[in-house]
């Protein structure tokens, strides 16, 4: 076989958004996404999903080096986002992916790219957390506090149960409506989500038990819908929570004294805390 031919012929397949004849144009395919080498229909599924994923590729050849026994070839693609990949939801961004193949005269194909490159070029910072062990396991937050810093009334925590990566990104783009609806009511105090293991955790505040009927706009809705209704994650926890104690401390930059929050309190040099929302 020619390998600047396979080169050539797998790229045109690729720019075609031609899973069939991507599988056709080589003896074996590996890239950083794929468990190992690849052909055949393996071939072509994984493809399909790949195009599934970033549609509409527009592919560049930016220089190809070598001859008929083994070719190296540098391209970039820009495509448009529109299917979950590394658990990023597809929201229709557009990726520009940078990369490389190794294509030998057997016809196989090895692909290279960054996909950390990847996920920024989508709008994420990788953040990497420690492998689980036999007592914990790690994951990564986020919050969106409400502006307001009255001490809550009522606590909602709720989790759900994510079976693949797909449904995680899923869970996390209905999580977003949520928490849009809920920054537009008016006992809203703010929001803090968690992912840890499989599960999606969100703890919300409020400044009292009626608010939580905030809870029940049409997002959260809609998100009950998928789970009873569409098979949408395992298993899911709901709760309410009215606290009991909330103390809050402070550290005075100038003397270095803890000053508990509330009634005035300062500390010796006068230094009084402001309030800032809990969550």
């Amino acid at each position: 076989m020619d390998a600047r031919k396979t080169a050539e012929a797998h790229l045109e397949a690729w720019r075609n958004a031609d899973p069939a004849a991507v599988a056709a144009a080589v003896t074996g395919f590996r890239d950083p996404d794929t468990p190992g080498w690849l052909s055949g229909e393996a071939l072509a599924a994984h493809a399909a999903a790949v195009l599934s994923r970033f549609r509409n590729p527009r592919l560049q050849v930016e220089e190809m080096t070598g001859d008929a026994g083994a070719v190296t070839v540098w391209w970039t693609i820009e495509a448009d986002h529109r299917d979950s990949y590394l658990g990023i939801p597809g929201v229709g961004g557009v990726a520009t992916i940078a990369g490389s193949d190794l294509v030998t005269a057997e016809g196989r194909v090895r692909r290279s790219f960054d996909r950390l490159a990847v996920a920024e070029a989508l709008g994420y910072r990788a953040a990497f957390v420690p492998a689980a062990d036999d007592v914990r396991e790690f994951g990564v937050s986020a919050r969106a506090a409400g502006g307001r810093t009255d001490r809550p009334g009522a606590f909602t925590l709720t989790w759900v149960e994510v079976r693949d990566p797909a449904e995680a990104a899923e869970v996390d783009l209905l999580s977003v409506e949520i928490v849009k609806g809920l920054r537009a009511s008016k006992g809203f105090l703010g929001v803090a989500t968690f992912d840890v293991g499989d599960r999606k955790y969100t703890l919300a505040a409020f400044d009292r038990p009626e608010s939580v009927r905030a809870v029940h706009a049409r997002p959260h809705q809609r998100a009950v819908r998928r789970f009873f209704k569409a098979g949408l994650s395992a298993r899911a926890l709901t709760s309410v929570l009215i606290p009991e104690v909330i103390r809050e401390y402070a550290r005075c930059a100038g003397c270095g004294v803890v000053v508990r929050l509330g009634d005035g309190a300062a500390c010796g040099c006068g230094w009084t805390p402001v309030d800032v929302p809990l969550l």
